[in-house]
């Protein structure tokens, strides 16, 4: 069922009288003052109730179970693993062996305990990840988030005596890019002072720091334009190529090598992703590319490119129910996982003499998605592949490229609710302009209260995938969940992503409604009993779902959002994004971007449905001003409106379990309230 909507003229008066400027200061007394306001009256209105209480508690058990998967990335004889539970709230990071890990409890080797460390320095650390120097993995860099911002705080670690390195690399809290050269040399971008961060607030030069030596003293090897999203450099562990990225907007990019010290252009298309390994150039293509369609992965040996041959090998041509996922290394093969109708497939691919063979990898469960977690494309061919469904519990695989060994389940996590009487079927809408839109139901198969959940944006596929937290507080109680993989996104390749770029963004949202109506159509649920809910981007969607398509929906969560577009491209990390939305700032842009900016849509006597607005005070890449205004925008209108925002947790909306319960309950309570 197609639904059509006509948007509202909207109020384009110039920014300066935007009443609610004043809730941008992030951190200012009375925008915080104004948050705790709103936060103390929803946790009043929800946090009490004994169905809160019971939903957290269920979900916090989920994200502390001693039984889930301790999932782990292999750095040549190690399993490396992050963990956090009830007693270890910020986490441990810790390793074991293979031999080990196939224990059901694994002798964990602890390599940072993350809890003490912020009590011993009196700081709210969150874990951000470690960067190895490879192949050798004997030293590595450790990045440490103050209450879950992006920006990072980097210092050296050695995994060998398992302390910080004294006097070793060590950068301040800044949004940086660092990689190792060798065992005394980075590759360094970060803040180094007035006019070294791009408009988008990431580095925009990248110098060579050469250990023992003052960061001030690093010597520059490349410069971007500040208009630019990010430059950063990175080495080939195998050749000793050193190659640079200048990506000139979200999703164009110059690659360079660098020879004798000056960068040389690689002839490959700037909306093309690339990687070198084992003396193989792979180019994932955006757009066609001579006789080489959009979507394709392409192959070639790179000494014969870089001597001006361009005639690839392609290892992916898609089709029009097809897309490519991703591909990974080993050490001598190539794993590829592609969809077909958002079904997922791996296949293992390997060089030889005569060309590349194909074989498929382990088969795939229905309604179930398969991902490579791991590999060391520096030794040997092993991987480990989890596998999971909506009603299929996650598994652990470890399989070995090439070889006639079976595949080897390390690892299984039990159900954590009853999936009795439960399915899933996949089902496609028809949108405005005719286009099939696929999408997902899980549920009993009886009418009632539903959730629908979407992004569309920035080429993200949504997958099927095993959520205990939401089957106990949603499905295990009678509720009917909803996937809908609109355009945006990228369930079929860059095609159905540049479908609904800029002035076309429309089509994400037609496509949204129309599964929207179609889950009504079908039976599944009442407009009044939809509810609908997405973060981020997806946030954008969900305000656009409550002021364009308010009759379509009894109750919308938005959480850490996008929503005054007019302003976006000023707003921390929001310039880097002008390639998915556009340029506010050229009038003839902001034609087409006012029609999706939530912020100027909202107008009075309007039927809009319940809303909560979720956001986080430490989130550097979406700033908070975009939940503050928009509800401070509907209370000065008249219409309810829940808000809540965490005081930290960074844009994944908190920074622990504890604060990730608290959240996802709210979310919970306030759905079955306006939705029952």
């Amino acid at each position: 069922m197609a639904v059509t909507r006509q948007t509202e003229a909207v109020d384009s008066t110039d920014i300066s009288q935007d009443q609610f400027l004043w809730l941008e200061e992030v951190t200012g007394d009375g925008p915080l003052e104004w948050a705790r306001e709103h936060n103390t009256r929803t946790v009043d209105a929800y946090a009490g109730s004994p169905r809160f209480e019971a939903i957290q508690a269920e979900i916090r058990e989920v994200l502390d179970a001693e039984t889930r998967i301790p999932y782990v990335t292999r750095r040549g004889e190690y399993l490396y693993n992050f963990w956090q539970d009830a007693a270890n709230p910020r986490g441990l990071w810790r390793r074991t062996s293979l031999e080990q890990y196939r224990n059901d409890k694994p002798d964990w080797e602890l390599l940072l305990d993350v809890d003490a460390l912020a009590a011993a320095e009196g700081e709210n650390w969150v874990w951000h990840g470690a960067a190895f120097l490879a192949p050798s993995y004997d030293k590595c860099l450790i990045s440490l988030s103050v209450g879950g911002s992006d920006a990072d705080v980097t210092r050296e670690f050695d995994p060998v005596t398992k302390e910080f390195v004294e006097g070793g690399f060590a950068l301040p809290e800044a949004k940086s890019s660092v990689g190792w050269i060798d065992a005394d040399t980075l590759f360094v971008g970060t803040d180094f002072g007035p006019g070294s961060m791009t408009d988008s607030g990431y580095p925009r030069v990248v110098k060579r720091w050469r250990r023992g030596t003052p960061l001030d003293d690093a010597e520059t090897v490349f410069e971007g334009e500040p208009t630019d999203v990010s430059v950063h450099a990175w080495r080939d562990p195998l050749s000793g190529l050193d190659f640079l990225t200048r990506s000139t907007d979200f999703y164009h990019r110059k690659r360079y090598l660098l020879v004798d010290g000056a960068p040389r252009e690689l002839d490959v298309p700037d909306d093309a992703e690339i990687s070198v390994h084992a003396g193989h150039l792979t180019v994932e293509l955006r757009s066609e590319w001579g006789a080489y369609p959009a979507g394709s992965l392409l192959v070639i040996d790179f000494e014969r490119f870089r001597a001006g041959e361009r005639e690839f090998q392609s290892l992916f041509t898609p089709d029009d129910r097809s897309a490519l996922v991703s591909y990974h290394w080993t050490e001598h093969a190539l794993l590829l996982s592609s969809l077909i109708d958002v079904k997922p497939s791996l296949e293992v691919l390997r060089s030889t003499a005569d060309g590349w063979t194909r074989t498929p990898s382990a088969p795939v469960p229905d309604w179930c998605t398969v991902r490579v977690l791991s590999t060391d494309r520096f030794h040997g061919d092993e991987y480990l592949l989890a596998v999971d469904g909506y009603l299929t519990p996650p598994e652990l695989h470890r399989l070995v490229a090439g070889s006639d060994e079976p595949a080897e389940v390390l690892k299984h996590s039990p159900a954590r609710f009853d999936p009795t009487g439960l399915s899933v079927n996949q089902y496609f809408a028809t949108s405005a302009d005719g286009t099939r839109v696929p999408y997902f139901v899980v549920g009993t198969g009886r009418p009632g209260p539903t959730l629908l959940n979407g992004y569309g944006g920035f080429e993200v596929p949504l997958l099927p995938g095993y959520d205990g937290g939401l089957g106990r507080a949603w499905l295990a109680r009678g509720g009917t969940y909803a996937v809908a993989n609109i355009r945006g996104g990228g369930e079929y390749g860059p095609r159905w992503h540049q479908a609904a770029l800029k002035e076309n963004r429309h089509r994400a949202y037609e496509d949204f409604a129309a599964v929207a109506a179609d889950l009504v159509a079908r039976g599944v649920t009442t407009a009044e009993q939809l509810g609908v809910s997405g973060g981020s981007n997806g946030g954008l969607l969900t305000g656009n779902m409550y002021t364009r398509y308010p009759e379509l929906f009894g109750a919308v969560v938005i959480q850490v959002p996008l929503l005054d577009m007019r302003r976006y491209h000023q707003l921390l990390a929001g310039a880097s994004w002008m390639a998915e939305y556009g340029d506010p700032d050229d009038p003839a842009q902001w034609e087409f971007i006012r029609t999706f900016s939530p912020y100027h849509l909202l107008a009075a006597d309007r039927p809009y449905p319940q809303l909560l607005v979720t956001t986080s005070t430490r989130d550097d890449r979406v700033h908070p001003g975009h939940a503050r205004k928009f509800v401070a925008r509907i209370e000065e209108l008249g219409y309810p409106v829940d808000y809540y925002e965490n005081i930290e947790g960074g844009h994944g909306g908190a920074s622990n379990n504890e604060q990730r319960a608290f959240m996802r309950a709210l979310s919970f309570a306030f759905l079955w309230d306006k939705l029952s």
